[in-house]
């Protein structure tokens, strides 16, 4: 066993992290990895122990029950057809308006994001159903390309949000709360999107040029009406039986992710897109999914438990209230390391290496501790989207391979990550816009 200084092993844990993720390695095994070896070396075999509390404590929580549940009903409505049959009938609607694609997506989208709470999803079937449609019309690709990525991303921060889940079990906050919590950034979000396409299409018609006459007249007015209504009906009903069951208390989240994968069931049925081979590929898909969230889990679960085990949580914070930024400036510093590891390492481990020592922190400084939790999810938004590692930019490169260049992706996303940084400002200059909601639940 050997005696590490607490600031020599934070060194060397977020640095064998980094370089671990650099070399191509599975976030999970990087996690485990480390604290095997750093729980090893600090401790010896007693480590071993240490990881199987740890991991019993976390496959007996009742709340994580809902990450499966909610990846389920993502991929069912994925299967249904919804978001085809919605874009279709938004994008005759909303045609004639310079950006009116661009606009039906980011629409699609947030509807998408409260119906799923992944972001996969959301971007590959908007991807693929979009893109090919926007680039054919005469639309910018960069901004095609980035409109999907950010609306996409939306998932991630509307609820009902897996993020929101995982950071709940790990604050103890209510996920009811941060649910709602979350709500209205996320809808200024998704605002702030349709702002900027219709301005950067007023000063750029080139950019999102509206349907011809000819084009809108192939479809009647009644039947837009009927066709919107049909494609909008069963998307709003599955989110006021999962959201609305949850603000008002009539289930816990785990049991209204339950309802939401039976909803969702229905809702594919209804689309005449049910079959077994589908439910057979969708459970499939659910088990990969939520396999590879719950190794990340236990991964970080482990090298949570060595970080602070070993001191690493008591040397940042230390450090950083050394800083003597002041309250503000801490929450400043704070907030850009989020936006800092947002580069390199996924959610779930950013989530795991930060909040057990900023939370705290947060709470030191008399910040509410929902307003700072709400606050980090909005700041993870751009962690879909910043290169290198953003995943939606992954999932963009992987779909328009040939309409695309890396390099077109990456600038695509550039002005959202700036309306990202504008409604985390927002919501830090109005924090009732995340603290108001929460008191019409208890």
């Amino acid at each position: 066993m050997i005696s590490f200084d607490p600031y020599t092993i934070t060194l060397l844990m977020l640095g064998g992290l980094l370089f671990g993720l650099f070399l191509g390695h599975p976030l999970a095994f990087v996690f485990g990895g480390l604290a095997v070896i750093f729980g090893y070396l600090s401790w010896g075999p007693g480590c071993f122990s240490l990881f199987g509390f740890r991991i019993m404590g976390l496959m007996n929580n009742f709340i994580l029950v809902a990450i499966p549940m909610f990846i389920l009903m993502a991929n069912l409505i994925n299967s249904s057809g919804v978001a085809d049959k919605l874009f279709d009938s938004l994008r005759y609607l909303m045609g004639r308006l310079r950006g009116g694609m661009a606009l039906a997506v980011v629409i699609v989208c947030t509807l998408f994001a409260a119906c799923t709470g992944v972001i996969a999803a959301s971007v590959v079937s908007m991807g693929l159903l979009a893109l090919p449609i926007m680039i054919k019309y005469g639309y910018n690709k960069e901004l095609s390309c980035g409109t999907i990525c950010a609306g996409g991303s939306l998932g991630i921060l509307i609820p009902p949000s897996i993020m929101l889940i995982v950071m709940a079990d790990m604050t103890s906050l209510s996920v009811g709360r941060l649910f709602i919590g979350a709500v209205v950034p996320g809808l200024v979000l998704a605002l702030s999107y349709t702002l900027y396409i219709l301005i950067i299409c007023w000063f750029k018609p080139e950019y999102g040029p509206p349907l011809s006459r000819e084009e809108r007249s192939q479809v009647t007015s009644l039947e837009i009406l009927k066709m919107t209504i049909i494609s909008v009906i069963p998307p709003v009903i599955l989110i006021a039986g999962v959201l609305g069951s949850i603000f008002t208390g009539a289930a816990t989240p785990t049991e209204a992710s339950a309802v939401g994968a039976f909803l969702a069931l229905i809702m594919t049925i209804a689309y005449g897109r049910f079959s077994w081979s589908m439910m057979v590929e969708v459970t499939l898909s659910t088990a990969k999914t939520c396999g590879m969230v719950m190794m990340i889990l236990l991964g970080a679960t482990c090298f949570t438990g060595v970080f602070m085990g070993v001191g690493g949580g008591k040397a940042v914070s230390s450090f950083i209230l050394g800083l003597s930024l002041g309250k503000w400036g801490t929450l400043a510093a704070m907030m850009f390391v989020i936006f800092l590891l947002g580069m390199f390492v996924d959610w779930v481990g950013i989530v795991y290496i930060t909040f057990p020592i900023f939370v705290p922190i947060a709470v030191k400084l008399g910040f509410d501790p929902l307003w700072f939790v709400v606050l980090a999810a909005v700041n993870l938004q751009s962690s879909f989207l910043t290169p290198p590692f953003g995943y939606a930019l992954f999932f963009m490169k992987g779909i328009a391979a040939k309409d695309l260049t890396t390099a077109q992706i990456y600038r695509s996303v550039l002005p959202f990550l700036v309306i990202i940084l504008v409604v985390l400002v927002l919501c830090v200059l109005f924090p009732d816009l995340i603290i108001a909601p929460t008191r019409l639940v208890k």
